[in-house]
């Protein structure tokens, strides 16, 4: 008679070696991630060897997932690093600030909405720009960053071609993102409204306006209309309607958008050190 008291049912699976290394894995991991050793010590004992399986799998799974953001915040951090000169003093008192530090974890604390490869390099560019410039104050970056989880790559193509070229329409917009041109009633003619109500209640752009020479708005000069009046409502891709960037929205493009900082830190191979030949040598090189 076998010595152990467990007699093996019918139909339900041993464990094998596999799953009693995967369970005493999740019991190590279990102690440094209290999320995964609380579900696992909540299940031990009730569900079935198969249940307890899929469980697990699902487990390691989040836990892979866990670790890639992980490593993408540190791939970040030392991006940041190597764009800026650390060797200025001004800029490595500002790195070291609380407030400076505060921008950091807030960027990385929300880093789930910086869900796409895109907008991760603008995470990189805002905390980048904010180590070297002091173009705006933190609470301006701290916006840039909500901004960052609010809007769609979309809505950031819009602002680049506002930018690219300030008083653009809506029309121009649209086919300079190379789309065929839809029904008014149909589903892109409302999203794309939409993207330019979000910019516009968001205090990105605006509908282009004169101002006087110390920047006060102008009022519009209405145009007496001949003849009957379009009764048609204004086009989601009109082109009537200037748009430009906010003051904000400019910020915003430095920040975020404009790629302008270099890295610092280069490695300088032997290769790197060989004096530069000039035209003129190497003609004379070509001749003998």
């Amino acid at each position: 008679m076998p010595e152990s008291n467990e007699i093996d049912k019918p139909g339900e699976p041993k464990d094998s070696k596999r799953d009693k290394a995967a369970r005493a894995a999740l019991q190590v991991i279990g102690g440094a991630v209290p999320f995964v050793g609380g579900v696992f010590s909540a299940t031990a004992g009730v569900l079935s060897d198969r249940a307890q399986e899929r469980l697990n799998q699902f487990l390691k799974k989040c836990l892979a997932m866990l670790q890639d953001e992980v490593r993408e915040k540190q791939r970040t951090v030392a991006q940041i690093a190597m764009r800026v000169d650390l060797q200025d003093e001004k800029i490595a008192e500002r790195v070291k600030s609380d407030e400076y530090q505060s921008l950091m974890k807030k960027a990385l604390r929300d880093w789930a909405g910086a869900e796409s490869t895109k907008k991760q390099e603008l995470v990189r560019n805002i905390l980048a720009n904010a180590a070297t410039s002091d173009m705006t104050d933190d609470d301006v970056v701290r916006l840039f960053l909500d901004w960052l989880h609010r809007f769609s790559e979309l809505h950031f193509a819009i602002i680049g071609e506002i930018y690219n070229s300030s008083g653009i329409t809506r029309g121009q917009v649209w086919n300079r993102l190379g789309k065929g041109r839809p029904r008014e009633d149909s589903a892109e003619a409302d999203l794309y409204k939409l993207l330019f109500r979000e910019l516009t209640i968001g205090g990105v752009i605006r509908q282009h306006r004169e101002v006087d020479y110390h920047g006060n708005p102008l009022k519009k000069q209405r145009s007496k209309r001949r003849g009957p009046s379009d009764p048609r409502m204004k086009s989601a891709f009109d082109d009537e309607e200037a748009y430009e960037l906010t003051a904000l929205g400019n910020q915003f493009v430095h920040y975020a958008l404009n790629d302008e900082l270099t890295i610092k830190l280069n490695y300088h191979g032997p290769e790197d050190f060989e004096p530069a030949v000039t035209d003129e040598e190497e003609v004379k090189i070509n001749a003998q």
